[in-house]
């Protein structure tokens, strides 16, 4: 299929999927006017900043600024890619998708061929392992569960399995019709020197890691003897999966998601410690599976909330690993609160031997992440020890210097006071005389004007341009020079849009996609705030100030070309040229008046 072809695909896949009922059939829309409304499903908030346009057929969170059409609603909400989006909505309505050309059809269709056997395939050994477990034959498994006080209905719940052996599974699915490569290629099976086929994580109590799509992609297992080999152990990385970009018990809370708003994601260490807080009543559990935290990771969690608690374990192991990945929160711009845990247990510790109102104190006092790095700091020196105090007060002003705010510092640094017995004036020295971090120059003038004015006249015409107001259908957007590149792209595609017959608002996101900084600022430029009488006359404004701009940049370069000139006659053209230009100048600065 050809390129233009697949576009006129995309097209009628997005008339044949309304834009209003495909995101109302995931959140609860309320309808004002044209415009429908909902708390935004990708950032947590109170009152309702998602707007829906029907009639252009994007969305717009004017609380986040994501913004978007169908396929990238469904694309960041399901948290897939673009092709598997356009395959759901496909699905949804009745296409079948098509492929580029012929290569790429044979290529995709071999890819998701391979995909729907691993996948089956996985499914398959799930169910399995969960046949195991109640067939009478998996004492060891139900006994460790029931030792850790793990229910008969939460184990079905996460789909719990036992393996019994090494060899059972790979039987079992080269039975099914699966071939050894695929067996090895889903993770599921290891193969030795000589070719034989073993389960991966065989004599191991089997935990399910299902995707927010609902499907089995890997597997983790749990030693339930004592021996030299891992404790725990995941699948390795596949065609299905890939630890980094995962979250286990994500699917759970996409279905938490639905039924209301996540006030916060509680992040946990491992399996054990989701499956028993969720069998206590907090649902909004996920767990990184035992790597640190990656960036793929915490965006993941800032789908379903803005703030997440970390929960790690209580033991100086856990608070290290807490402070390794919050940075990456920080950069993401999380709000994050770290759940403090009484020494030595773990989360799963806490709601088996204190109970789940004992948590729930925990989780009231989670703090913000400097205080902390100050706990952390204080739970690694004995301060009865006249050396370690010292060591802790250094490692302590040097945490305290990275706040935010004087008030901040103040208040840290009291804390600090009082735990090392050290007076709050001798600190405050200290504090002063330490390096301050040196802050970056103000941008020049000059840029900041640029910034402030121009950009804003730039975004306002195009937004007018781009949503076909009467008082824009004739405005030339060529004899403007658009800073940004994305401005400058936009721009051409409204006037060739134009030239086809009318501005499809919603085309923009084939171009730039969901998450463009800039398209998101013209897109809010279209919120109704102004009436159409102001609206025309600022826009109105804005045209005339680019077009000053333009004038005034002409003029410059005139200036400095005529000082450049090799003859007089070049140098009269240039002067004259001048003239003209200040003249235009002059004319447009009367109409200001």
């Amino acid at each position: 299929m050809s390129a233009g072809a697949y576009a006129e695909f995309l097209t009628q896949l997005k008339e044949k999927n309304d834009l209003v009922e495909v995101i109302g059939s995931y959140l609860k829309l309320e309808r004002r006017g044209y415009t429908y409304w909902a708390c935004c499903p990708f950032h947590h908030e109170k009152t309702p900043s998602f707007a829906v346009n029907a009639a252009d057929r994007y969305y717009h969170c004017f609380g986040c600024g994501v913004s978007g059409d169908v396929i990238s609603f469904v694309k960041e909400y399901e948290n897939v890619d673009f092709r598997q989006a356009v395959e759901i909505l496909a699905k949804r309505v009745g296409l079948e998708v098509p492929a580029m050309d012929n290569r790429e059809a044979e290529a995709a269709q071999k890819k998701k061929a391979q995909k729907d056997r691993l996948l089956a395939l996985m499914k398959d050994a799930a169910r399995f392992y969960l046949n195991n477990l109640w067939s009478g034959r998996a004492e060891t498994h139900l006994e460790y569960l029931g030792r850790r006080k793990v229910e008969p209905t939460t184990m079905k719940k996460f789909g719990l399995g036992a393996s019994l052996d090494f060899n059972a599974l790979p039987k079992y699915l080269l039975d099914k019709g699966y071939t050894a490569e695929e067996c090895v290629l889903s993770g599921a099976c290891g193969r030795t020197e000589e070719g034989r086929l073993f389960d991966s994580l065989g004599g191991r109590l089997i935990i399910p890691i299902i995707n927010n799509l609902d499907e089995v992609i890997a597997f983790g297992g749990r030693m339930l003897v004592k021996t030299d080999r891992a404790k725990y152990k995941n699948t390795c990385d596949t065609p299905l999966f890939d630890k980094r970009k995962n979250l286990y018990n994500i699917n759970l809370v996409k279905k938490e998601k639905r039924l209301a708003a996540l006030p916060n994601l509680i992040m946990l260490e491992g399996y054990m410690d989701v499956i028993s807080l969720y069998q206590a009543g907090f649902h909004n559990v996920v767990a990184s599976m035992g790597t640190s935290l990656t960036k793929e990771q915490v965006r993941l969690c800032k789908r379903y909330s803005d703030t997440v608690l970390i929960s790690y374990d209580g033991d100086a192991a856990g608070q290290s690993a807490n402070l390794r990945g919050l940075r990456l929160l920080e950069d993401e711009g999380v709000n994050i609160r770290v759940v403090p845990l009484p020494d030595g247990l773990d989360p799963d510790d806490v709601i088996v031997k204190r109970g789940a109102e004992e948590y729930k104190k925990c989780l009231s006092a989670a703090m913000p992440l400097i205080d902390y790095r100050l706990l952390a700091a204080k739970r690694k020196f004995d301060l009865s020890d006249p050396y370690e105090r010292r060591e802790y007060v250094r490692e302590a002003l040097g945490v305290v210097k990275e706040a935010e705010s004087a008030s901040e510092r103040e208040e840290l640094l009291k804390r600090v006071s009082q735990e090392a017995n050290v007076s709050y004036t001798s600190l405050l020295r200290d504090l002063e005389s330490a390096p301050q971090r040196t802050e970056a120059p103000p941008p020049p003038p000059r840029a900041r004007e640029e910034t402030d004015g121009g950009r804003k006249a730039e975004r306002f015409v195009l937004a007018a341009c781009l949503f076909n107001k009467e008082y824009a259908k004739n405005c030339n957007l060529y004899e403007f020079g658009f800073r940004d590149e994305t401005l400058e792209q936009l721009s051409e595609y409204i006037m060739e849009e134009r030239e086809k017959g009318a501005v499809r608002p919603s085309g923009v996101f084939d171009l730039f996609g969901s998450d463009n900084a800039e398209l998101n600022a013209v897109l809010e430029k279209n919120n109704g705030e102004l009436e159409d009488a102001v609206a025309e006359k600022y826009f109105r404004d804005c045209v005339r100030n680019l077009r000053m701009r333009e004038i005034k940049e002409q003029i410059a370069v005139c200036r400095g070309a005529s000082l450049q000139a090799q003859t007089l006659e070049e140098r009269g053209e240039y002067l004259t040229r001048i003239k003209e230009l200040t003249k235009k100048l002059s004319e447009l600065k009367r109409q200001e008046e």
